[in-house]
């Protein structure tokens, strides 16, 4: 079956309409209340595009929610974050009502223009983790976004005037660095799971570097070694950074250099063919390569072995 078109959704007021809402106080930014607002879904499935970031926290949703090739039950506290232009897809297996509570923060990325914010929300690179890579909140954490949640709601339904943009701003910033926080939390508390995703990356360069694929197709990209991991690329890198305080580029990276100071030691292979034997067009971008990570030409750490 031909795959269906997601429902592109370029406003917040679309969103509030198809959706079944009162139309939204501002047309750049929404607060929404699932305690409040509840939806009614048949058996079926849909798929959205939207043109504005969204934020939820979501508890007891009784469906799927797919964001790429992963699905997730949202039957416990936690958060997801997309930013626009991402597909989300919905699927419900029953006609009931969709009895999840929590919240729902949309905002237009124009909302944030000539605001500090504008800019920075882009490193926020939980907006490109997966949806089974959500943000599982302890219960202090979720009365913590709760009370902001509630913040952001109580601004909004003010009436909008010249200070509104920015407060509601402050708290969505407020929001985010929290979110950080939380995330970062994640990672080492779930020291188990990271520890085996180490594993699995520790064997996939393995396996990768003594292939034939090295030199055939080159390094392995941030995107190869993630998705062989089942996992988004922000994702992965963020929990590396966390744990090991390196991203997975230099985890490829380290694992290249071992695997030329093993060939430098043990083969009478030239510079040159080992730049091509680990994937290198050019000798030139091996030696320099070398040359940062170690602070020595490789031709200078073969000849410290002797």
């Amino acid at each position: 079956m031909p795959a269906t078109v997601p429902h592109h959704i370029k406003t917040i007021s679309a969103y509030h309409q198809a959706m079944g809402l009162p139309s939204p106080r501002h047309p750049m930014v929404s607060v929404i209340s699932f305690d409040e607002h509840k939806k009614n879904y048949t058996a079926s499935s849909a798929s959205f595009v939207f043109d504005f970031y969204t934020i939820a926290l979501k508890r007891n949703f009784n469906g799927k929610i797919k964001y790429g090739q992963q699905d997730y039950d949202f039957d416990e506290g936690i958060m997801t974050f997309m930013a626009p232009g991402q597909v989300l897809r919905i699927e419900v297996d029953n006609i009931a009502p969709v009895n999840h509570s929590g919240w729902l923060l949309l905002f237009h990325p124009d909302f944030l223009r000539n605001c500090p914010l504008a800019q920075p929300i882009r490193n926020y690179e939980f907006f490109g983790y997966a949806v089974h890579e959500a943000l599982f909140l302890s219960e202090n954490e979720e009365a913590v976004i709760n009370a902001i949640m509630h913040s952001i709601q109580q601004e909004y339904r003010q009436n909008i005037d010249a200070f509104s943009q920015n407060i509601i701003v402050s708290h969505i910033e407020v929001l985010l660095s929290y979110a950080e926080r939380f995330y970062s939390r994640q990672f080492i508390t779930r020291k188990a799971a990271s520890h085996l995703i180490l594993e699995r990356l520790e064997k996939t360069l393995h396996t990768y570097f003594e292939s034939a694929a090295l030199r055939t197709e080159g390094l392995p990209t941030v995107q190869y070694i993630a998705k062989a991991l089942s996992l988004s690329p922000n994702y992965l890198s963020s929990m590396l950074k966390t744990l090991t305080g390196r991203t997975t580029q230099q985890h490829i990276h380290d694992r290249l250099i071992e695997k030329a100071k093993e060939k430098l030691s043990a083969t009478g292979l030239s510079v040159s063919e080992i730049a091509y034997a680990l994937g290198f067009g050019h000798p030139q971008s091996f030696t320099k390569l070398f040359k940062i990570k170690t602070g020595t030409s490789p031709v200078a750490f073969r000849q410290s072995l002797n």
